[in-house]
């Protein structure tokens, strides 16, 4: 009889052990779980104001000739300024046209973006064209 009573004190430490390690795995699971189930933050839609951005541009290239290059280096630096803004604030941007209502205009901050890529590569074109 007390051989019994040896093995059941005995046993108290596995047991204890065993909850204890059930337990953490229980924690590590739920959290891992949570992690993975709980969804991504939902990007917002803005809209911005493509064909007006685009039609005084070229509106202004046609009366002034321009290059195509410098037509071409404009496009990237659309390309950039939407990137930028989009990026910035983790928005989808689409034109405004394409937005029925309660959007964010953004097309002031994509313009404001436009003129800052537009002056850096005409300071960095001048600086080339320099003896």
């Amino acid at each position: 009889m007390q051989r019994k009573a040896e093995r059941s004190d005995a046993a108290w430490p596995v047991i204890l052990s065993a909850v204890l390690l059930s337990g953490a795995v229980a924690a590590v699971v739920s959290v891992v779980t949570l992690r993975h189930a709980s969804p991504e933050p939902a990007s917002r839609i803005a809209s911005v104001h493509l064909a007006e951005i685009a039609a005084e541009y070229t509106t202004r290239a046609a009366s002034e000739g321009m290059a195509a290059e410098d037509v071409r280096a404009w496009g990237e630096a659309l390309e950039a300024a939407l990137y930028l803004v989009a990026e910035s604030d983790g928005l989808v941007l689409l034109p405004a046209r394409a937005v029925a209502a309660g959007a964010p205009d953004v097309t002031d901050r994509v313009e404001a973006a436009l003129a800052s890529f537009l002056a850096v590569g005409e300071a960095m074109r001048i600086e080339g064209d320099a003896p």
